[in-house]
């Protein structure tokens, strides 16, 4: 073959006194090599070989065909493609099928009565066919027939049942919700009405946006319709999916549902109200003073997800008590009057009233209340101030403690923190300008009142620079820790090194023939 390889005689078999047959195994696809198409089979005897020669083309028929049945179980469609044979310039290709009655053979084979199938080229390169009607339960039989002047040639054949390549219609009236009480995200479905097998489901969700994170489910009760699963973000937007298969695995999973959208509502009633603090005007010597109370709205994790309005109680010590909507302000201002008087800030959403709330009295024997021996404030740097307080001895509960700052040269809000009765030192982060003057108050909230404040009104220059090397020593120090154990790592190798430069070549005296029976343990003097 080729004028280079020899084959065996084994191969050759005589037909009559004029003819004679050779038999080829395991031949390749023929690949062109320059002008030459095919493999050239000559004739030869010991010493040389005739001038005519059989050109020889092997073709791979190897070609896939799918197919796929529609969810109305109405057609079949089945594709393939030539990209993966090489073909005879000339030849033309055309699905043959034969239907059997009902299913496939076990081994499938190409049979005598066949029927054309027209096929047209796609897009995508794929020839496409489309079997309609269709009997589901019928075996198909189908192979690719390549014609040449030359001869024909089969692909192997491949059977399908139109049953088994089912690819279903979506599931349809798809919706999503987040439950009330529990936060869950319940997700519902319809199974199609075709095929009537068994089907599982596929679920896929995630927080809507222009690229979503998917996150799968997998439903393999044929008769589930819902579903409900567990979501960090009871407020958000979810966009949810569902897809459908049979059970038994065979055929195709059906397109994706379209989506579906969560819609956000309140599920819970405000899990606490807001922290607020207060602003008190008027004169010190009177009794009446005006207290303008301070919130921030509530984030929707906490508000459960939206607040529709706050409503205020009031608590006085002769017992009155009363409650004031205010709408969605977060601002609210209430003559003081009484010598104690309590207040409560409620959070109202479309289910109910936030139960964990905070209470704020305002006393006029608890204001005289001191307890902050000192207070200190070390700037250290543009954006972070230390805040630091001693106290006192006390007979009150303390609760907690309200740190407020305003700069004194500008007319801005006061800004304030509620932080943890057992916290003596605190990092203030904002926008702290160096040259101008602040203030700083501590206050301290009793179960009984808001006690007496501790105020100054500038930094603390003492021991600043203290605090800012200390400060600094949060980052030195662990870098000489680091390095300092580097360099003894460091040290060690290179004396292990050094030791089996020197000492490699030296031999050990017990292995010397005049040493032995020495003892190198003791001394021997040297006259």
């Amino acid at each position: 073959m080729n004028l280079a390889e020899k084959i065996p005689q084994s191969q050759y078999d005589v037909v009559s006194d004029h003819v004679s047959q050779v038999t080829f195994f395991n031949l390749n696809e023929t690949k062109p090599r320059g002008k030459f198409t095919y493999d050239a089979v000559y004739c030869c005897n010991e010493h040389e070989c005739h001038h005519r020669y059989a050109e020889l083309y092997v073709i791979d028929v190897n070609i896939n065909i799918s197919c796929e049945t529609d969810g109305y179980l109405t057609k079949m469609t089945c594709r393939w493609s030539t990209n993966t044979i090489q073909s005879l310039a000339g030849s033309t290709l055309q699905l043959r099928y034969h239907r059997r009655s009902l299913y496939c053979s076990d081994i499938p084979s190409i049979h005598p009565i066949s029927k054309p199938k027209d096929c047209y080229l796609q897009r995508d390169g794929f020839y496409e066919c489309v079997f309609q009607p269709i009997f589901l339960l019928s075996g198909y039989t189908m192979w690719i027939r390549i014609n040449h002047p030359l001869g024909s040639l089969d692909s192997p054949p491949t059977c399908v049942l139109p049953d088994s390549v089912v690819k279903p219609l979506p599931p349809s009236s798809v919706k999503a919700e987040i439950t009330k009480n529990i936060g869950l995200l319940k997700i519902s479905w319809e199974k199609p009405v075709f095929p009537e097998n068994n089907l599982q489901f596929q679920i896929r969700y995630g927080l809507s946006g222009k690229e979503v994170q998917w996150k799968m489910y997998d439903v393999y009760d044929a008769k589930s319709k819902s579903v409900s699963l567990p979501v960090p973000d009871f407020c958000a937007v979810y966009a949810v999916q569902v897809r459908c298969k049979r059970l038994d695995g065979l055929g195709y999973w059906s397109n994706w549902s379209n989506p579906a959208y969560t819609v956000v509502m309140d599920i819970k009633v405000p899990m606490r109200g807001p922290e607020f603090w207060r602003i008190i005007n008027g004169d010190t010597m009177k009794k009446e003073k005006n207290v303008t109370l301070l919130w921030k709205p509530l984030m929707k994790n906490d508000s459960l997800c939206s607040v529709q309005r706050y409503v205020i109680n009031h608590h006085t010590s002769c017992n009155g008590t009363w409650s004031e909507d205010v709408g969605n302000h977060t601002k609210f201002t209430f003559l003081w009057t009484e010598q104690a008087h309590t207040v409560t800030v409620l959070a109202i959403n479309s289910i109910g009233a936030s139960v964990a709330n905070f209470n704020l009295t305002f006393s006029w024997p608890m204001s005289k209340v001191n307890i902050v021996q000192s207070l200190s404030a070390y700037p250290l740097n543009s954006s972070c101030v230390i805040l630091s307080w001693i106290l006192s001895p006390s007979d009150y509960k303390l609760m907690y403690f309200i740190i407020e700052w305003k700069n004194l040269n500008e007319d801005g809000e006061i800004k304030w923190l509620r932080i943890s009765s057992s916290v003596k030192k605190y990092y203030i982060h904002d926008h702290f300008i160096p040259i101008e003057k602040y203030q700083f108050s501590l206050y301290p909230i009793f179960m009984e009142g808001v006690g007496k404040p501790k105020i100054i009104n500038s930094f603390t220059q003492d021991d600043t620079e203290k605090h800012q090397n200390d400060a600094g020593l949060y980052v030195i120090v662990p870098v000489i820790i680091s390095s300092s154990i580097l360099l003894l790592g460091t040290l060690l190798i290179s004396h292990q090194r050094m030791k089996k430069l020197f000492w490699e070549d030296v031999p050990n005296p017990k292995n010397c023939s005049w040493a032995q029976g020495l003892n190198f343990q003791k001394r021997t003097d040297i006259l």
